[in-house]
């Protein structure tokens, strides 16, 4: 155990720690020249595309200092803050950790939450200058911010390029004398925690597991404490670039074990696995249940792939542990999931890997957040979806969930950033210069106004300059209403939404003009309706197709045109009672998009 080390790459996004992952591996020759590539452990096409990383990845390196051999277990985590549950679970499974912050851009908020966690686990900290071979590169000032966020020594922060490689060595070097040895007893029972998971079409789940005491030999007899099923670890080994076998995994090291286990509920990330035969006396206290921020129902396009969807869903559940979902009905799209997301863009990757690993095409409805109401006889209900909301004259008052929201800027930013937050019903609660040039702000903000697109505004207005972290605080009362929309004069439950009085009628207003767009002209007209309660607040109108009935009428009289157009004009009338509307995925999710 003494030549073992588990180590974890936290940074922003954006902060270079792929590149600088590469060049670890590259130069403890892990990986040979000629299946290098950038971005290795971004080995998701979805991750390639949009540039970040979304999973976690442990890889296995051998590096040998001063004649001794030494074992780095190093795992790189995402940066951005919709991914901070893999994170924290990465981090779980260490000992310490290199905080890579880049020296043109400075410290930035994911940077800050993310050392919280680490530092909270009790973790080593090693800080990283990154990119120090570009031009615009601030080395003393970023050094500056480093030491005032963790009282280090100048000395201690190492400098490095992941582009060029410069520093390298030396981090290596760094990482074998100040991150600690894993403590543990190699003699003691098993005791393993798993921090991740991911399925297998041919064998199974394969659960991933840093082992705290004792070892695991090929063919033991396992248990899996939380759920306190029992398997055969058919195969056991490390996870190289890909997974090596292994006849034994020993205290301290990060491994994998196959167990044939083909249901996605049987492993819980977090869990403890033990021997069955002589069992640890206590569980490792896993990770924290994982709290959702954005609702949104997922649907499949066809009622029938219902089952399918579910599969696919705890399949997917395996390798993204903080995706949560529960059935739900629709009245407009039938059988579907209730799912909790950490964020717009977790919602948005879940739904791409869906289409992309299962190939399951799936209609995704309008986020929105819990809201507590409390009843007349001070009975309290928890309103997940607005068609959960209560009789108005049942309910006493209405809470939402607020958040308290860390925004890091350039100085040049601030008035933008401030009337974006007042905008959106925050409360300015502190503001505090962290450099001449760089401000933190802190607000409290109603969450339901950040699900939609606060984050694309954000970086909007501060030209992609401002970083922003949260975390949840507490419901408090708001004047809120129900706003429904009706198509036909049928209420299109997928639509609906619990909004500030304030807002109803330009929500509304919008909802209407750009569903009239969007949706496509029948052969009947539609009038399409935003209503709170029974008022109904903003109109639009589609048109009818209607065939020229009377184009072969040459002269005559004018009553016989009219009797065409009366006759045409039953038809239609007839035509929109029995009639339905089609709805296109994409008028589901123009709500997303309204300014």
């Amino acid at each position: 155990m003494e030549h073992i080390r588990n180590f974890c790459i936290i940074a922003h996004i954006d902060h270079g720690k792929s590149t600088l992952a590469d060049r670890l591996l590259e130069y403890t020759q892990t990986i040979n020249k000629r299946d290098m590539q950038a971005q290795l452990l971004d080995d998701m096409d979805l991750e390639r595309e949009r540039g970040i990383t979304i999973k976690s990845h442990a890889i296995q390196m051998n590096y040998e200092l001063d004649g001794q051999k030494y074992i780095l277990n190093l795992i790189d985590t995402p940066g951005h803050v919709d991914f901070s549950y893999e994170v924290s679970r990465s981090i779980a499974a260490c000992d310490g950790a290199l905080l890579i912050v880049d020296s043109s851009q400075g410290i930035e908020a994911q940077t800050i939450s993310n050392l919280y966690l680490a530092i909270d686990q009790g973790l080593e900290i090693i800080p990283v200058l990154n990119k120090i071979d570009l031009p615009s590169s601030m080395p003393e000032e970023v050094s500056d911010q480093i030491i005032d966020l963790i009282g280090c020594k100048y000395e201690d922060i190492m400098r490095a390029s992941g582009k060029t490689g410069a520093g390298v060595h030396e981090i290596l070097a760094a990482i074998v004398k100040r991150v600690p040895a894993p403590k543990g007893n190699p003699d003691a029972p098993l005791k393993a925690l798993i921090f991740d998971s991911m399925y297998d079409s041919f064998r199974g789940i394969i659960a991933y597991y840093r082992i705290i005491d004792g070892k695991i030999t090929k063919n033991d007899k396992i248990k899996f404490m939380a759920t306190g099923h029992d398997y055969f670890a058919d195969e056991v080994g490390v996870l190289k670039l890909n997974k090596e076998q292994k006849q034994s995994i020993h205290a301290g090291d990060v491994g994998y074990v196959i167990t044939g286990i083909k249901d996605a509920k049987e492993v819980k990330v977090g869990d403890t696995i033990t021997l069955l035969d002589n069992p640890t006396a206590d569980r490792i206290d896993g990770f924290e249940d994982v709290k959702p921020m954005v609702f949104a129902g997922i649907y499949p396009v066809d009622t029938e792939d219902f089952e399918e969807l579910r599969e696919s869903m705890g399949k997917l559940q395996l390798n993204d542990a903080s995706l949560t979902f529960e059935p739900e009905s629709s009245a407009a799209l039938g059988f579907g999931f209730r799912c909790g997301f950490l964020g717009m863009l977790h919602m948005e990757i879940i739904q791409e890997r869906l289409e992309r690993e299962f190939g399951m095409t799936v209609i995704t409805t309008v986020p929105n957040v819990s809201y507590h109401a409390y009843m007349t006889n001070d009975e309290m209900v928890i309103v997940n979806n607005p068609s959960d909301l209560p009789d108005v004259s049942r309910i006493d008052r209405l809470e939402e969930p607020f958040i308290s929201a860390q925004i890091i800027t350039r100085t040049e930013y601030i008035g933008a950033i401030m009337s974006l937050c007042l905008n959106k019903r925050g409360i300015l609660i502190n503001q505090n210069y962290l450099t001449t040039d760089r401000i933190e702000l802190m607000f409290e903000l109603p969450l339901a106004e950040v699900v939609f697109d606060f984050f694309d505004k954000l970086k909007t207005v501060s030209r992609g300059y401002a970083s922003f972290d949260y975390h949840p605080i507490e419901y408090r009362e708001s004047y809120l209403v129900k706003l429904d929309i009706l198509l036909n004069k049928d209420i299109v439950d997928a639509l609906s939404a619990i909004i500030h009085r304030d807002r109803a009628y330009d929500w509304g207003k919008k909802i209407c003009e750009k569903l009239k767009d969007l949706i496509p002209r029948h052969q009947f007209e539609i009038p399409i309706q935003a209503s709170v309660g029974t008022k109904v607040i903003a109109r639009e109108t589609i048109r009818a197709l209607r065939k020229d009935v009377t184009a072969k009428c040459y002269g005559g009289d004018i009553s016989r045109k009219r009797k065409l157009l009366e006759k045409q004009k039953e038809g239609k009338k007839r035509m929109r009672q029995v009639g339905s509307v089609e709805i296109p995925q994409s008028a589901f999710m123009a709500v997303l998009k309204l300014d």
